[in-house]
């Protein structure tokens, strides 16, 4: 029988911001995985060179804009370029998610790494680092959006969907206690799906 935890006692047990890849050999940049706390901390993500945050919760935004008006026309609004580049995909965490939100989620993902912005002044932050994919734990939605990018683009390392999961529990330091719903297994399955739609999108056998 499995019982339930109190989340909150969970997320005190895990690290604010974990590294669960370093340098990408596609993109060079380290791979980052975390909840709410350490998504919501500017000061923490430049610390770690964080440019770029995938947020995959549905329930979770954050207001990156600190200056509206580097914009010229977006002075005096209360919008404007984030402090850093912010990507949404919006994931429920357990049903309810169409079987295509985790391609696009897996499209998303690598669009944050391979976006090349203009040089133009209403695009201010060009600047290409790390990138942090979170969700409001750092235990499900973020695991298995990392998890299938990992095994998409590291096919030899990442053997395997489950080969992937099993590295970035180990890497967050998730509790064996919660593995059965960290990830949520609906969104293992709807990953495992997503992988052999991209694969037969990109001519992959």
């Amino acid at each position: 029988m499995q019982f339930e935890t109190d989340p909150q006692s969970i997320a005190a047990e895990l690290p604010k911001l974990s590294l669960v890849y370093e340098k990408h050999p596609l993109y060079g940049v380290d791979l980052f995985i975390s909840g709410k706390e350490a998504a919501s901390d500017l000061d923490l993500l430049r610390q770690n060179g964080v440019t770029t945050v995938v947020n995959c919760a549905v329930n979770l935004d954050f207001n990156y804009v600190r200056q509206a008006d580097l914009v010229s026309d977006h002075e005096g609004s209360a919008y404007g370029p984030g402090e850093i580049r912010y990507y949404k995909i919006g994931l429920i965490d357990g049903s309810g998610n169409p079987d295509t939100q985790m391609v696009a989620a897996y499209y998303i993902l690598r669009a944050a790494l391979e976006q090349i912005l203009p040089e133009k002044q209403s695009y201010p932050r060009r600047d290409r680092g790390n990138v942090l994919v979170n969700c409001r734990g750092g235990r499900s939605r973020s695991v298995i959006v990392m998890a299938l990018f990992l095994h998409l683009t590291l096919p030899s390392e990442f053997v395997t969907l489950a080969a992937a999961i099993a590295h970035i529990r180990e890497r967050r330091q998730l509790a064996r206690a919660e593995w059965y719903k960290a990830p949520k297994p609906v969104l293992i399955e709807a990953a495992g799906r997503a992988a052999e739609w991209v694969r037969l999108i990109e001519g992959v056998r």
